[in-house]
Order: structure tokens, then sequence, then C-alpha cells
């Protein structure tokens, strides 16, 4: 058999299971704060587990354990449309959508960990107005995607037995999976540890400045690189130095591979420090901090031609929490907002837009290219023009003081290709539907990168609700690619995928 079916619905029905128990959590909620949108998770979460636990007693018994490459390939590629279409029943069964295929983009952007929210525009309602339960299904939507659902379910569920690692590589961030321990269980356990830990302890230095709901949200959708807020105006509506600051510092180190936390955690601080991913990582955001806040630094902002009519702060200081903060939230594709970017100076604005071009590292839980990519990118050119230079040496690509294999620069090259193809035909394909083009780039880029926020009438001040209902599945589809990194979905399409 070229695919067992069997096996693939078993596994999603599993994981459809998953995603019906995690609904009676914003039941839950919705029950504490007496809302009637609780019915609508319960009821939701009741019959999804039903057809789950049926379809895995059907076909799922004794197949799981058969999986194999392919079949990995293809459930982790399914397994977010699956989950992301019954999660968005409540969205609709509740009202506070009105549309499905507003729910099913909300949803997706959730769980890929995009944060492009389609509330507070288009008759749809504003945020601070919608149920708790609603607003914390969002967040939670952003934490199970952040870390992965199908990690989640290596850790906690002993069923997926030997096939687990053809997940677990199919769905790990980066160019390759970096188990921390040989039992793949082992590893997806401990790096839900160390997610639930990191995000406890920002929930903790959250409440002296937020409620206990919000400081819980913003954690999830923080350590998720989401950006899903509680408020219209996202983090900005506290107009905290203290909030902004914590989130910044949060946003970096869930940024960063997960690998290198669990060596901090066993007191390697050394190896940390030597990693180059998190060397060119931190540069990264140090000197986009600082551009951008001397851009936004009033004597040299007004020293600059063309920022008439632009943001500007007094105090270096402000400068400084500001771009550190919008500079941090975009290249860890988080996508909070404390100001409007776009009304920025054209040099910050520049740095910006960059920095869609990044993402956070290898094995976090952010989108984008991802630092190492861009690492190896650079070092392979930098390779060929020495080659040109000395035609006869023997020259390689270094990573860490080891060699880089052909193989791994094939896939590196490659997938730059496939992201800026992905890319650019996105752009093309909004603009068929009436999209203006800066408007179909930003939403292409940030949909591809999940990063949430982009540019023309979806900057961070704007929200994706006035696009064409065919654009947000389109979107949609570009969420799930970008976030399975581009070939785990696109494989699927391919034709050899289903020969022999």
């Amino acid at each position: 058999m070229i695919l067992n079916l069997r096996a693939v619905f078993g596994t999603l029905a599993a994981l459809l299971v998953f995603a019906g128990v995690a609904m009676v959590l914003p039941a839950l909620v919705g029950f504490y704060y007496a809302e009637p949108a609780a019915w609508s998770f319960l009821g939701t979460a009741v019959a999804t587990t039903v057809l789950g636990g049926a379809v895995w007693a059907r076909w799922g018994r004794g197949e799981v354990d058969s999986l194999r490459v392919r079949e990995g390939f293809a459930i982790v590629a399914l397994a977010w449309v699956v989950i992301s279409l019954s999660g968005a029943f409540p969205f609709v069964l509740s009202g506070a959508l009105g549309s499905y295929t507003d729910a099913f983009f909300e949803t997706m952007s959730g769980f890929t960990t995009t944060g492009a929210t389609i509330f507070g525009g288009a008759g749809n309602p504003d945020i601070e107005s919608l149920p708790n339960s609603i607003l914390f299904w969002r967040s939670l939507t952003h934490w199970m995607g952040g870390m992965g659902i199908i990690v989640l379910t290596l850790a906690i569920l002993p069923i997926l037995g030997v096939g687990g690692m053809q997940l677990f590589k199919a769905e790990v961030p980066g160019p390759s999976a970096d188990k921390l321990t040989p039992r793949v269980r082992e590893t997806a356990r401990r790096l839900w540890l160390i997610y639930v830990g990191i995000t406890v302890v920002q929930i903790l230095l959250l409440l002296p400045a937020m409620s206990p709901f919000d400081a819980v949200n913003h954690a999830f959708a923080t350590m998720a690189t989401g950006g899903f807020s509680t408020r219209n105006a996202s983090v900005g509506h506290y107009g905290s130095a203290y909030v902004d600051w914590v989130i910044t510092l949060f946003m970096f180190l869930a940024g960063m591979n997960f690998a290198l936390h669990f060596r901090l955690l066993r007191g390697k601080t050394l190896t940390v420090l030597h990693d180059t991913e998190f060397r060119v990582y931190a540069t990264i955001a140090l000197t986009a901090t600082l551009v951008t806040a001397l851009a936004l630094w009033e004597p040299i902002r007004a020293w600059m031609p063309g920022t008439d009519g632009t943001i500007g702060y007094a105090g270096f200081l402000e400068a400084l929490r500001f771009g550190a903060f919008q500079s941090t939230a975009i290249m860890t594709t988080t996508g909070f907002a404390t100001a409007d970017y776009e009304i920025w100076p054209p040099l910050a604005v520049g740095v910006v837009f960059l920095l869609f071009f990044v993402g956070g590292m290898a094995g976090s839980t952010g989108g984008g290219v991802k630092v190492v990519r861009v690492v190896l990118l650079f070092k392979n050119s930098y390779k060929e023009i020495k080659q040109l230079i000395h035609p006869q040496a023997l020259l390689n690509v270094r990573l860490n003081d080891k060699v880089v294999s052909q193989d791994v620069m094939r896939n590196v090259l490659s997938f730059i290709v496939l992201y800026l193809g992905l890319l650019f035909t996105g752009t093309l394909v909004l603009t068929v539907f009436g999209v203006d083009l800066l408007t179909a780039f930003g939403a292409a880029i940030s949909s591809v990168g999940n990063v949430g926020p982009a540019f023309g009438t979806l900057g961070p001040a704007e929200n994706y609700a006035h696009l064409p209902a065919m654009v947000k599945w389109i979107l949609s589809f570009l969420m799930v690619a970008g976030r399975l990194e581009i070939f785990t979905m696109l494989i699927i399409f391919a034709p050899s995928f289903w020969r022999r």
C-alpha cells in the first residue's frame, strides 16, 4: 500500500479527541464567568471527542505503530486543517462570528501562531467585547500550536508508539529535529516542561501589572510567539514600560531554540554563548533595537529627511523601549504591538520590514525563515566568492566548528527558493481578488512567516476582517504552509508522494 490510510485517519482521530478535551478548558472559563458561550465550547467538545473516538475505535487501533515517513507527513499536514475545522465551531455557535470562514481563519491563525485577527472590523465585534471563554480559546490555540500539537500528543499519549519519530521530525520547526534525549516521547515531555515552566514564570511577572486573566492570555501568546491579545490595542493598551520590557524579554526567550533552554537548565551556559545561531540571533535583535531606537529618538528623527508627520520620542529610553519591543515582536514573529510602526520614520520602517525575513531560531516556536538558514545562506555565499578566487581549494561551510553537509545546504537553499516562491505567488494570487499590491505582499509575508500584523491595510492598527472570503482561505493555507516550514505541506501535493 502506498499510504496506510487507516493509520492516518486513526492518528488524526486521536488528535481530534485531544482537541475536544482541550475545548473543555474554555468551557470551564465560560462557566466561571457565567457566559452562554460556555455551552458552545462544551457542545463542540463532546461532538469532537465522540467523533474522534469513534473513528479511532474503527480505524486507529493497531495501526498507529506502523507509521512511516509518508504517513508522518500526511498526518502533520492534515492535522492542522482538521483541528482548525473543529476548533472554529465555538466562534460561530457562540455568535461571536457570523461567518464560518472568519471562524476558520481565526482558528488557523491561532494554531499556526500567526496572530492575524478578524475581530474589530467589518461588522465583527471588538476584542474587548468578546466573552472571556472566546478570548481564552484564542490564546490556548496559540499555546498548543506554539510547541506543536503533535509534539504535545507525543508527550502525553503513548498510542503513537514507535511511529512517533516520524511525526516529531515533520513537526518540530527548523532544518532538523534536534532531539534532547534518545527517546522521542521523553524529548517531547521535556520540551513541554520547559515550555510550561517559562510560561508560568512570565505569568507571575505580569501579575503586578495585569489581571490574572490577562496575564495568562498574554503569557500564552508570548511563549507561542503568537500575538493574540485581550485588547484591541494589543500590549500598547497597558501603556506600561514594565509590561513592555517583561514581554520583550520573554519574546526573545521564545524565539530561542528550546534545546538551548535545556542546556541552560543543565548549567551549560558557555555552550549556549558559543552557539553561532544564538550569537547571530542576539546580534540581529540588539542591532535592530538600537537602529530603530535611534531612528525614533527625536533629536535624530528631526535631523533625518522625510520624517514629517512620523512618530518620534523625546527620551532615548522611551525610544529604546518601543524599538526593542517592536523589533523583537516582528523578528520572533510574535506580532504584538505597542505602536503603529507604519507611521514610524522610514529607517525604522525599513528595519521592521527586513525583520520579516528573519524569524526566530530553529527549534523555537517562532516562524519565518529562521536565523540558522540566514547564517548558512551567507556562509555559503561567502564560500562561493572564495571559491572563485581560489578555484582549486576545497572549501566547506561550517557551523559551530562542524562541516555542514551538502544535503543540509541543498535543503536550506531549496527552502529559501520555495519560501520566496510561495511569498511572491501568494502576493500575485491575492491581487487577483482586488487586494492592492502593498496589502497583498504584506498579507503574504505575514502569513507565510506567521507574523500577524503586516503592511498596507493590515498594519498593527488594522485587522484582516475586510478581506474577501476567498483571500482568507488562501491566507489560511499560507499560514499552515509557513508553520510547517513549507516542505511538509507541499510534499502531499507532489505526484511522487502518492506513488510506490
